[in-house]
């Protein structure tokens, strides 16, 4: 069955769209000169803004900060993601490392944190992460904690700082 057509009294009160050339128009800007400035010279032109935010050194009170968070606990893991959802096969690793070992330990999302990133690679002079913090003390990223739990080395040092 065929649709009915709409009658053309129907259509007499429906508000039909303007056309084009009716509608209003927006307002229109003139371009504006703005004045030339000279381009900035060559050994600023090459900085990053990342090394501009490394050469003004981490925000303050960070590396108070970061002594409260490291000294509070036996074993602190700056990483990548959680150590229930690593965000980084490094960080990962190390996770597991310590878990073999059956370590209780605090992590730290670096990467819900641009200023803490930052400010903890110049706390440890550390350029990369997962960073393992043993007792108070920098320890090591994944390649160093993994040769030292290869070689016992972190069990012994764990064991001495649960002693402690």
């Amino acid at each position: 069955m065929a649709a009915a057509a709409p009658s053309a009294t129907a259509l007499a009160g429906a508000a039909l769209p303007l056309p084009l050339s009716a509608r209003p128009q927006p307002a229109r800007f003139s371009a504006v000169a703005l004045p030339r400035t000279a381009p900035p010279p060559p050994a600023l032109r090459l900085r990053s803004v990342r090394r501009l935010a490394a050469a003004e050194g981490p925000p303050a009170g960070m590396k108070e900060t970061l002594d409260k968070v490291v000294s509070a606990h036996k074993v602190v893991l700056f990483m990548k993601g959680t150590k229930d959802f690593p965000q980084c096969g490094f960080s990962h690793t190390v996770v597991q490392i310590l878990r073999s070992l059956d370590v209780p330990f605090e992590t730290l999302d670096v990467l819900a944190n641009e200023a803490l990133r930052q400010g903890l690679k110049d706390y440890s002079s550390w350029p990369t992460f997962p960073q393992l913090y043993i007792d108070g003390e920098f320890f090591g990223g994944c390649d160093i904690t993994l040769e030292a739990y290869k070689s016992g080395e972190l069990q012994e040092t764990l064991e001495k700082a649960m002693c402690s």
